[in-house]
């Protein structure tokens, strides 16, 4: 069953979804949101388990996919366009082939498309580990692998920190398995919808290789890389990253849509 995400809606234009990083929230891309607010109107939603969204338990993209489904619904907000950085890119690619009429454009951002043994192994390690001590013991190695030092020397890292020490680890866990378990890269090819996979230049946990591979997968999909950009750039760097994704969505959604005969 899905769960009813809480949700904020802002600005006014064409729909745009975005979707958020695993263990975080949609307070998280309000930055960003606000910048793109400029010209769409922006929906963020607190998935399953994540700020102030209820847990419920799940085992797959597919079910964090259909509560967005059912918000989108819920609200006539459908077709929109959507934008998912890291967990929330996986959970985009799901939407996208399992509701694809909800979809007129996508941005999987920071994201790949499929596993190998080792990456498997790293993410379910990463769940195993929280189950065993926490989330404390893991916050200093995560906020390496997910900002650029830099921004962590100044303290940028602190609300994400805090927010994750606030998490229930249930909902991290649940994430880190569905995510090992993406199956979504057999269905990519047959997306109609435009998509960009967006790459950070020096995102130490899905770097700029790993998303080329998913645009390769993608027929017709664009690729683009952000100078700089780490792994949750949509956090650290939101002019940036809307000066990515802002101009594709304007383009796409000034298409005319396609109408059923």
């Amino acid at each position: 069953m899905a769960v009813e995400l809480n949700h904020r809606i802002g600005g006014s234009g064409p729909h745009v979804l975005l979707l958020h990083a695993v263990g975080m929230d949609s307070t998280f891309l309000e930055p960003l949101a606000a910048i793109l607010s400029k010209d769409f109107t922006v929906l963020t939603v607190d998935m399953r388990g994540h700020g102030k969204s209820p847990y419920a338990p799940a085992t797959s993209l597919s079910e964090y996919a259909d509560d967005v489904h059912a918000l989108l619904t819920r609200l006539s907000f459908t077709p929109c366009a959507v934008a998912g950085f890291a967990m929330g890119g996986m959970v985009a690619q799901a939407l996208a082939v399992k509701y694809p009429q909800d979809v007129r454009a996508a941005v999987f951002a920071n994201i790949n498309h499929q596993q190998t043994k080792e990456s498997y192994a790293a993410l379910m390690g990463r769940a195993d580990a929280v189950r065993r001590g926490g989330m404390a013991p893991i916050l200093d190695v995560t906020m390496a692998r997910w900002f650029n030092e830099p921004f962590r020397r100044k303290g940028g890292d602190a609300p994400v920190r805090a927010r994750l020490l606030s998490n229930d680890i249930r909902a991290w866990c649940d994430a880190f398995t569905a995510m090992a378990n993406v199956d979504t890269a057999p269905k990519l090819k047959s997306l109609p919808m435009p998509v960009l996979c967006l790459a950070g230049g020096d995102d130490r946990s899905t770097p700029p290789p790993v998303v080329k591979a998913m645009a390769d997968a993608i027929p017709g999909a664009r690729y683009a890389t952000l100078p700089g950009g780490p792994h949750m750039m949509f956090f650290e760097m939101p002019d940036e990253t809307a000066r990515m994704i802002g101009p594709f969505f304007r383009e796409v959604l000034s298409r005319p849509q396609a109408t059923s005969p």
